[in-house]
């Protein structure tokens, strides 16, 4: 650690009271940019939130439209998870933005509207929504066709936009504001800098022993740079062997739960199906009403064996250790195109890898179909996977939407989950998407000196 300048003792009366006066100036200009640095960095961020939140609510109700919309076209339940999801997203936004607003008037006014707004557009996404639940599915499409919904929409993004200018605002007074910070600061700093230079002056016979000092003190910073740089190294290094565990602690109890699930409550499932086919048969034609709900049981108790076998190959991909890593994928991919009805193309190549690397890869493509899923938009998928000169190549390719790789925010927390699971395997992994373009995932792996089974 390296030492303060040492303070100059003999010094003229003048030099003395010139000495107070820039202590004094110091100390008021800290703490007056301090506090003032303090308010306006609370504002800048309580600005930025609030325009998130605005931002989360228009996605959230196309989320809750487009959930609505897919029930409609098909039916399928599933389409009302992110339904219900968007739906409570709504609420906790609201929520936050009511208490950013409620001391704004004119924000406070636009936000009610706002309000009004969406629970009319939440309230015909919820008539047709129920439709089809009562079997009225072409009512259910013939009133989403009307246009309505479409106003509403159209309506909520110009209410969202015009808070979104308030702030906007807002945001632009606080940074003249900060300007203003600065511009203060620097006049401070001259005002400080030409009594240091008076202070020099004065004090010219210290200038040889100063100059020394002055030197050893930027040796001594050098040093303690050099010695932050190494912590910041080794901090990261622990972070990253911390990621690593925290990852294999997280597999490892869901291989756990999953056994769990598989042992106690598949003996459970099974023992119940068991005792009700024994009841079935003891029942015979004797009571028609019981048999009929003894069939409904076993029909309840097959649904329930097969969730159980799906959480469990969620959790952990049981067929990944008792098949290899190519039948898992095949049969991933198969899973993934029946359920998202998009089709994937494989060309799967057998390659060695450790069980640990194996599980990587597995994660990695069940994360990439799941972002293809959720956001691109693709018509078609295609899976490959070889080794070449020791190392083990996957790519995850799609014909969506795709985005711009280089803005990716710190909040992407599955493709920075990926990339630290590829990266303590010692690999290395690669995205590469724009805009109309399809997005591809390319990770390249160590390949081990034995397939793991």
């Amino acid at each position: 650690m390296y030492t303060p300048l040492p303070a100059i003792t003999k010094r003229k009366p003048l030099a003395i009271v010139l000495l107070l006066l820039a202590s004094l100036t110091m100390v008021f200009i800290t703490e007056d940019s301090n506090r003032r640095a303090a308010v306006l960095l609370q504002t800048l961020s309580a600005t930025a939130e609030n325009r998130l939140h605005l931002n989360d609510l228009t996605k959230a109700v196309l989320d809750a439209e487009s959930g609505q919309r897919g029930y409609l076209l098909t039916g399928n339940g599933d389409y009302l998870t992110p339904y219900d999801a968007a739906l409570k997203k709504i609420d906790v936004t609201f929520a936050k933005l009511d208490g950013a607003y409620s001391s704004e008037p004119g924000s406070a006014k636009l936000l009610k509207k706002l309000h009004a707004l969406t629970e009319t557009k939440l309230s015909e996404l919820a008539i047709t929504v129920q439709m089809q639940k009562e079997g009225k599915r072409q009512t259910g499409r013939d009133f989403t066709l009307s246009g309505i919904g479409h106003e509403y929409m159209e309506a909520i993004r110009t209410t969202g936009a015009e808070l979104l200018a308030v702030e906007t605002l807002r945001l632009e007074a606080n940074l003249r504001e900060v300007s203003d910070v600065l511009l203060f600061s620097r006049m401070g700093v001259a005002l400080l800098t030409a009594l240091s230079l008076l202070l020099v002056l004065l004090n010219m016979r210290q200038h040889l022993a100063f100059k020394a000092e002055q030197e050893r003190h930027h040796v001594a910073m050098q040093a303690e740079q050099e010695h932050l740089q190494s912590e910041v190294i080794r901090r990261t290094l622990q972070l990253v062997e911390l990621n690593d565990h925290l990852q294999t602690a997280r597999e490892d109890e869901r291989h756990r739960i999953a056994r769990d699930l598989h042992d106690e409550l598949g003996a459970l499932l099974t023992a119940a199906k068991l005792d009700v086919a024994r009841i079935k048969s003891r029942l015979g034609t004797t009571v028609p009403d019981a048999l009929e709900r003894i069939n409904h049981l076993i029909v309840t108790l097959n649904a329930g064996i097969a969730m159980k076998r799906r959480i469990i190959e969620d959790l952990w991909p049981s067929a990944l250790s008792n098949l290899g890593l190519v039948p898992t994928l095949e049969i991933l991919a198969r899973e993934f195109a029946k359920t998202a009805s998009i089709p994937v193309h494989c060309t799967l190549e057998p390659v060695q890898l450790s069980a640990h690397a194996q599980l990587v890869v597995y994660r990695l493509v069940q994360e990439a179909t799941t972002n293809t899923a959720k956001y691109a938009k693709a018509s078609n998928v295609w899976l490959n996977l070889n080794s070449s000169n020791g190392r083990v190549e996957l790519t995850v390719r799609d014909d969506g939407v795709g985005f711009d790789a280089n803005k990716i925010g710190s909040k992407a927390h599955g493709l920075l989950g990926m990339r630290f699971r590829v990266e303590a395997e010692s690999g290395s992994l690669e995205l590469v998407s724009n805009p109309g373009q399809g997005t591809l995932v390319r990770a390249q792996l160590p390949e081990s000196a034995t397939e793991s089974a």
